[in-house]
């Protein structure tokens, strides 16, 4: 049976065109302003969390019961990974992981920044993590690190969330 409603290939490609570029495209539509904001902004962020400045990361959190962190948990009972939600259970949890190696090496080269609306953007970057948090062994193990940013009322761009996807091995 055929749908005359379902839409071509390009047809549907046209509909995701906008006057800034199709979607996925390489071109940014995050202005020079916002964008050194953030960039600055995910700069503090991981310079306090090296240097396990609880205070400093508070502060970058949204102070929202819906700011998440994802990560490990500390024991494989707990899911093994799982979502951390609200400011002080995300800053709470963080505080964990820096009572031990706690490292994160970002590839600056790689950073991308998009704008999804004018309240909410979102950083991507290749990053090594070295923890000894949940059985790990504190070697560096590559992820990607996805942030993603809220404009809150005061003006300031805040963590909303923090999802790092671990890198799995390459096939044998």
């Amino acid at each position: 049976m055929k749908f005359p409603y379902l839409l071509s290939a390009s047809v549907l490609a046209a509909c995701l065109c906008s006057e800034s570029g199709v979607v996925g495209a390489r071109t940014s539509s995050v202005g020079a302003a916002t964008t050194l904001a953030i960039r600055e902004l995910y700069k503090s962020l991981i310079e306090a969390e090296n240097n396990h400045d609880i205070e400093k990361v508070r502060a970058i959190v949204w102070d929202s019961p819906d700011a998440l962190f994802v990560a490990k948990t500390k024991t494989a009972a707990e899911g093994n990974w799982a979502g951390f939600w609200g400011k002080e259970v995300v800053v709470n949890h963080l505080q964990d992981l820096f009572a031990g190696t706690f490292r994160i090496d970002p590839d600056y080269s790689k950073e991308r920044i998009a704008l999804l609306a004018p309240t909410v953007a979102e950083t991507y970057i290749p990053v090594n993590i070295s923890v000894a948090y949940g059985g790990q062994s504190g070697t560096p193990k590559p992820f990607l690190m996805i942030i993603e940013w809220v404009l809150a009322p005061s003006g300031a761009w805040k963590m909303a969330t923090d999802i790092a996807l671990p890198i799995p091995d390459p096939p044998n």
